[in-house]
């Protein structure tokens, strides 16, 4: 059980990307590609898998999550975003991310002239944040993993068994909690929607 909690310890050891680690020229698609699948490798599911793909960018574009490349260039702001959206599509529909980002981009891209408050201090923001809430985040998870061992210990179970039972109660702890978090999400977003809707071209 003590290598079972190790391992879960360490999956919830995360590594953000800070922006000093971003280049500040522009990068063309491939480098944004092979930026994004070396730092965030570590978070992917299957070795073969893709972080971000040609496709995925066209895609963020077309559905104006990002704005257009700069003479086929991606800046600093373009990876931010990037980055962004590598978490919440895990979660949001395309259609949410573009409700939660576009204000983003129309106001921050690269900064914002009135008040000096650009992408990379919002971003820098929210990783900040992110550090500060992980250990709380990392203690209750691993609370609700202590709590779900030993679930059906009342009942005649094999080993084998049991281990699954509880692993099964584990996450669909975990589940639930992702459920109601999204619900949240997902109300707040509307609410936002309702109080800003979008002005009708012509």
């Amino acid at each position: 059980m003590d290598n079972y909690k190790d391992w879960l310890c360490n999956l919830l050891k995360t590594e953000s990307i800070p922006p000093e680690d971003i280049p500040n020229i522009g990068l063309y698609m491939d480098q944004v590609t092979t930026l994004m699948d070396t730092r965030l490798a570590s978070s992917k599911r299957y070795p073969d898998d893709k972080i971000l793909t040609k496709t995925m960018i066209n895609n963020y574009t077309k559905n104006k999550l990002l704005p257009p490349s700069n003479k086929k260039k991606y800046s600093r702001e373009h990876i931010f975003l990037l980055i962004m959206i590598y978490y919440l599509k895990s979660i949001l529909s395309i259609s949410d991310i573009q409700s939660l980002l576009e204000p983003l981009s129309e106001r921050y891209f690269p900064e914002n002239t009135e008040n000096g408050l650009s992408l990379s201090d919002i971003y820098q923001k929210i990783i900040n944040d992110y550090a500060v809430n992980e250990t709380a985040i990392s203690e209750d998870i691993i609370k609700t993993w202590e709590k779900s061992r030993n679930s059906f210990a009342e009942y005649s179970l094999s080993e084998e068994e049991a281990k699954y039972l509880d692993d099964f109660s584990f996450i669909y702890q975990l589940c639930y909690d992702i459920y109601m978090r999204k619900q949240i999400i997902e109300k707040l977003i509307d609410r936002r929607r309702e109080e800003h809707p979008k002005k009708k071209k012509g």
